[in-house]
């Protein structure tokens, strides 16, 4: 530097020396050729941690404080003197395979071929915060005054006309920078190599774009906020609507095979409407209970319309079919149309309301989210349906006596153990946790939540389920055998409620306890719902 020079003009010739774009109101990247994308490159060696991205970022959207459409997260590692503390700053990746675009169920995704950003329609969101669970960055995140998801689109409109992005602007260190990246030659060359920052999701979920320059010889890292652990949102309107749809379908499957039993002359007693409205109104009150999760649930018909690739469009057409044909069932008891139509119609929405349930467990079936992405999540959705056998069961022993109560009893008691042997699957995977595994650092938090934050509940969630879908249908069939049919009622009463809050504290602790991927050392993530 000349002795006549300033400290800013030496920071303004290096830029031109060196093609920094920070500062800069305008860019020159080349122009995108067949196969290619626009992406982030974010030097690690070069970002201080000032948070001026964040902050230019959500001056220019005009977010409220706790929206961050870009984020800085913060690890530390090494051992005193020679330590190491590093910052990651975040935005969308704009992904070649985007998992938010996969799962919207209305559409509101759209990867711009020409770009290839990720671009979020506003106008099409109904605020399901699906994308939110199907991220593994956490990218997307809920703008509760619009009602609405939001998320980062690389200030498109600013990059069109050759401008730069508020984030690349601001910051002072041009530790962030636009980059044209070949999609093909990155996924088979770069991904795996420049593509990966400590503690990030595998690059294969979504096959991210951003590339990343880190310090040379860098030891373990841990999330500077490791020590904290928040419980995940409790989602009350899909703990209820999740369990009482599971319950209807398992006093639909009571119903049918009573049907079913009766047509081929066994001694049974005939289903009677009333347990068709007991299949039926735990449905018809469950689904709109959904509605009141979303953002604007004026437009909640429309997650139907990403059928194709939506678990979450699939289950609202499944469930919405099944509770439809399961009023047209109650229809036909009512007008007395029995015989081989009735059980035609009854198979056609039990195998609707089983895919319904499924798809519904497949929303949860995720990657970004690992104590969920488990076989056992959609073995305890189905399990959930024993508490709508017990509510059959009790049905029947009320109206008929014992006469036939019985042989249903003795199914809801096979159900009520498969749940509970579900139950205990889930007790032993947390209790024998693999450390060396990939995912234990979530899977563990989980397990601390489960032990150390709701301890209590989960206790009760043990205890109610093995005292209620299984004790107490075992003593009804004893006090059924022995013509005590007061007692049995009675204690089919304390079964169904007993079995019901059980369920219910279970599907509470799954929302609750979820520790999903994403940014590590995000203290200030905004898109954490508490």
């Amino acid at each position: 530097m000349s002795e006549s020079s300033t400290p800013l003009e030496s920071f303004i010739n290096h830029k031109a020396q060196t093609g920094m774009q920070c500062g800069n109101y305008s860019i020159e990247i080349p122009e995108l050729k067949e196969g290619e994308q626009y992406r982030f490159h974010f030097d690690a060696t070069a970002c201080v941690g000032c948070h001026c991205c964040e902050a230019a970022c959500n001056e220019l959207q005009n977010n409220p404080p706790e929206v961050k459409w870009r984020r800085v997260g913060e690890m530390e590692g090494g051992e005193f003197p020679n330590v190491l503390q590093f910052f990651n700053s975040m935005s969308c990746n704009h992904c070649i395979d985007p998992e938010c675009l996969r799962g919207c169920p209305t559409n509101s995704y759209i990867k711009f071929e020409e770009s290839g950003i990720v671009f979020h329609d506003d106008d099409l969101c109904i605020g399901c915060q699906y994308c939110t669970w199907n991220c593994p960055y956490e990218v997307p995140v809920m703008n509760y005054d619009r009602g609405i998801v939001t998320k980062c689109d690389m200030c498109h409109d600013k990059l069109a006309i050759g401008e730069t992005p508020a984030c690349v602007q601001a910051c002072p260190a041009g530790a962030i920078e636009i980059e044209v990246v070949h999609k093909e030659e990155w996924i088979k060359y770069g991904m795996e190599k420049e593509g990966i920052a400590p503690h990030l999701p595998d690059v294969n979920i979504t096959k991210p774009t951003t590339r990343y320059t880190l310090p040379e010889n860098m030891p373990e890292m841990k999330p500077a906020d490791e020590r904290l652990l928040n419980p995940a949102h409790a989602e009350l309107p899909l703990v209820f609507m999740t369990v009482l749809t599971q319950l209807s379908l398992g006093a639909f499957l009571a119903l049918f095979l009573g049907q079913l039993l009766f047509g081929l002359g066994f001694n049974l007693p005939e289903p009677s409407l009333g347990m068709a409205l007991v299949a039926l109104i735990p449905s018809a009150i469950g689904l709109p209970l959904s509605a009141l999760h979303l953002g604007r649930p004026i437009l909640a018909m429309t997650a139907m319309k990403n059928w194709k690739t939506s678990w979450l469009s699939r289950e609202a057409i499944a469930l919405g079919v099944y509770t439809g044909l399961a009023s047209l069932v109650a229809g036909m008891y009512l007008l007395e149309i029995k015989g081989a139509t009735l059980l035609l119609v009854e198979v056609i929405t039990l195998a609707i309301g089983v895919y319904g349930i499924y798809a519904q467990s497949m929303i949860y079936r995720v990657k970004a989210r690992p104590s969920w992405n488990r076989s056992s999540t959609t073995k305890r959705f189905f399990g959930s349906g024993y508490v709508g056998f017990l509510l059959v069961s009790l049905l029947l022993l009320i109206g008929n006596g014992g006469a036939g109560a019985t042989v249903l009893l003795a199914v809801s008691l096979l159900a009520g153990m498969a749940q509970v042997l579900i139950i205990y699957e889930e007790v032993m995977f947390y209790r024998h946790l693999d450390k060396e595994g990939e995912l234990y650092y979530q899977l563990n938090r989980t397990r601390i939540l489960l032990q150390e934050h709701f301890g209590t509940i989960k206790k009760f969630r043990v205890y109610s389920l093995i005292l209620s879908a299984l004790l107490l249908p075992l003593l009804a069939i004893l006090f059924t055998a022995s013509g005590l049919m007061g007692m049995a009622i009675f204690c089919l009463v304390l079964a169904v409620i007993g079995s019901l809050f059980s369920e219910l504290a279970g599907r509470y602790l799954f929302y609750r306890t979820v520790v999903p991927l994403g940014l590590a050392g995000n203290f200030f993530a905004g898109n954490q719902r508490h």
